[in-house]
């Protein structure tokens, strides 16, 4: 751990943000004598999976009888594909 005051910090802070980097350090910026801000490497966060399970709610229900191979009528075509 780093402690350091903010002047100094201020001065310094790419080199105390590379040892955040490299060696994980941890810094701590202090204002006259008490800490008020600490600097840490922040760790990866892990994406949230997602629920690739089915709903049984939009399950599709077809009508009594309905044959989903007979083609279509000539009239349940659409009137510009006739």
């Amino acid at each position: 751990m780093i402690t350091v005051n903010m002047h100094e910090a201020k001065t310094r802070l790419s080199e105390l943000v590379q040892a955040v980097v490299e060696r994980n350090e941890t810094v701590v910026l202090c204002r006259d004598g008490q800490e008020v801000a600490e600097i840490r490497r922040r760790g990866q966060r892990r994406r949230a999976l997602r629920d690739l399970t089915h709903d049984p709610r939009l399950r599709v229900q077809f009508a009594p009888g309905y044959d989903l191979v007979e083609p279509l009528s000539e009239v349940e075509w659409p009137a510009d594909l006739r």
